[in-house]
């Protein structure tokens, strides 16, 4: 009988309106500057901020600018700066965020889907904004290497990916030789190619078939009749 995964606890406090089919917590709220819950309007400006700084910052790194982070997300400079009052938390704030969601989306596929197409579809996810994620780390390369708090949402994410490509494995998917180690490797290999020359979509889709194929049991992807 397989496990259900459960999320690891993390630094925030639960949404407990926010809960999967299979009972997983997997929503997060916010604190506010002042301790407390953030007003709707407050919180949905700060995601709207992320969203924008993910987009500006994880294509174009540390020559992205807050301006145009405001002008996309549809608010004031000084809206940006009363969550984010420097150019440096907020591009923390959008790698953190990058983590999170996919360390979510790792729960809530674990809670949906069968193993196999839970490991293909995270796989596919984590190389398809692997360029994202390695462009914000290196617009805070100037600081004393990657911050604790980026580092500890990464490791959780890597828990995640270990506990799915377990079940895989288990199911028969993917060859029980293979580690974290070899699965991390391939995936940053095909997300640093991505950022230094972005391809074309079709090109990184065949590529990322070849990844998963040759991490399958049988060598071959399986057919989707969907």
């Amino acid at each position: 009988m397989t496990t259900a995964l459960r999320p690891p606890r993390a630094n925030r406090s639960l949404n407990s309106g926010s809960v999967s089919k299979s009972g997983l917590r997997l929503k997060w709220s916010e604190p506010s500057l002042e301790g407390g819950w953030m007003r709707q309007d407050a919180r949905k400006n700060r995601e709207r901020i992320l969203a924008a700084a993910e987009e500006v910052f994880g294509s174009r790194g540390a020559t992205g600018s807050t301006e145009e982070v405001a002008q996309r997300a549809g608010v004031g400079i000084a809206t940006v700066f009363r969550h984010f009052p420097t150019k440096e938390e907020l591009i923390e704030a959008a790698l953190l965020q990058h983590f999170d969601q996919l360390t979510e989306r790792a729960y809530a596929l674990a809670a949906k889907e069968d193993p196999a197409t839970a490991w293909r579809d995270l796989v596919r996810a984590m190389i398809e904004t692997g360029a994202t994620k390695l462009t914000l780390a290196s617009a805070l390369a100037d600081r004393e290497g990657v911050p604790d708090t980026a580092g500890a949402a990464s490791n959780r994410l890597k828990v995640a990916v270990s506990e799915i490509l377990g079940r895989a494995q288990d199911a028969g998917t993917v060859r029980p030789s293979v580690t974290i180690e070899e699965v991390y490797l391939l995936i940053r290999g095909l997300a640093q190619a991505s950022a230094t020359m972005r391809p074309r979509s079709d090109v990184l889709e065949r590529a990322i078939d070849v990844v998963l194929t040759g991490l399958s049991q049988s060598g071959r992807l399986p057919v989707d009749n969907g």
